[in-house]
């Protein structure tokens, strides 16, 4: 084989080398985002064995417009955020507040849904104690009352510290809002704090909620934004297609 011949062939091979490369990463790119979602009624949730609510349709039609290859798989709160800790890939959840200690773990959308404040549950063992209370402030420095919690979610940054200061004895549990609100209606917290679409939607679903009171007091946070949370190795081109198709889907004035 003479130098012409041989340059000749180092060039093919380099040319297929850098093709195969090429390959690996368009199968690489195209690789399927899991999109993970917690049940939360009536955002999303199941109804005989059939996926359903507003933001977990939201989701599905932003990410079918971003053309962006990918699957849906109901997960629960914890292990979400676990995954995400522990460095999964092609990785995304919605529905999320932005709170300080996601930053490293995630990447943010653009603003995917905002909440109306919260309002509080009560149970009937509670209703007169609670009531006589003006503000949520006052509420949480009475230490004859138990506040339910919700574990492994934030209710966002002003709530989730307010729990941590509470005079309130607290009772934790990582489970769903739903079941946390039978907790309440069989007095074993003296109240919780619920998503207002939430409890619209509970309290004519759920008979054993029949004998809780709603109520709201002064000084409750304002609803803050909801977000699609991705993990740090979705492109910036993919974030773009999200937050592109976001926009035209869940227009936000700013």
């Amino acid at each position: 084989m003479n130098l012409y011949q041989l340059a000749g062939t180092v060039c093919t091979a380099g040319i297929l080398i850098l093709s195969q490369g090429a390959l690996s990463q368009s199968a690489l790119a195209q690789e399927a985002i899991t999109v993970a979602w917690r049940i939360k009624p009536p955002h999303q949730y199941l109804e005989n064995g059939v996926e359903k609510g507003v933001l977990l349709e939201r989701a599905k039609q932003v990410f079918s417009t971003a053309q962006i290859p990918h699957r849906f798989v109901e997960e629960p709160a914890k292990r979400i955020w676990s995954n995400f800790s522990g460095g999964a890939k092609n990785y995304c959840s919605f529905g999320w507040y932005r709170i300080a200690e996601r930053e490293a773990l995630v990447q943010f959308s653009e603003i995917f849904h905002t909440d109306p404040p919260h309002t509080l549950l009560v149970s009937p063992a509670a209703a007169k104690q609670v009531a006589a209370h003006r503000t949520l402030k006052s509420l949480m420095s009475d230490p004859n009352l138990t506040l339910g919690v919700v574990d492994a979610v934030s209710y966002g940054p002003e709530l989730d510290t307010m729990f941590t200061t509470t005079k309130n004895k607290v009772e934790r549990s990582t489970t769903l809002p739903m079941i946390m609100a039978r907790m309440v209606a069989a007095n074993r917290a003296s109240y919780m704090l619920i998503d207002r679409e939430d409890w619209e939607y509970l309290k004519d679903k759920e008979e054993s909620l029949s004998q809780t009171t709603q109520m709201d007091l002064q000084g409750m946070p304002a609803g803050l934004n909801r977000y699609i949370v991705c993990s740090k190795d979705v492109s910036v081109e993919q974030m773009r297609k999200i937050n592109t198709a976001l926009l035209k889907i869940y227009p936000v004035k700013k």
